[in-house]
């Protein structure tokens, strides 16, 4: 079972529901994924929903601490014949998200979640 915010947070990206999903996050909220790390507002998020079409089905989700769970998913983008699987570390403070790493696999988003 996920967080409500990290299950908040993919049903505002998944519908681009961009009020939503400036609730469901921090402001600003740290990002990163294969072009790095960065600490960007909510409203910048919103605009990579748009930019990216990303659209991402959580499989399987791994508590990694008080605060941080690794959540395996589907993602698929609008070029994209078949779904990726990608594993992302979130996570929250005060019931919403503050952070969104992106791995490529869930062995290497489990190990960043280490201590």
């Amino acid at each position: 079972m996920l967080n409500p915010a990290i299950t908040a947070w993919h049903d505002a990206v998944n519908d681009r529901d961009l009020d939503a999903a400036r609730a469901t996050v921090t402001d600003p909220v740290e990002v990163s994924g294969p072009r790095g790390t960065q600490s960007i507002s909510a409203h910048a998020f919103t605009d990579w929903i748009l930019r990216s079409g990303i659209r991402l089905r959580p499989l399987t989700a791994h508590p990694a601490g008080v605060d941080a769970v690794v959540v395996e998913q589907d993602a698929t983008w609008p070029e994209a014949e078949v779904p990726a699987r990608v594993a992302t570390l979130f996570r929250v403070h005060d019931g919403r998200v503050s952070a969104v790493h992106r791995f490529d696999s869930l062995e290497e988003a489990l190990a960043a979640a280490r201590p």
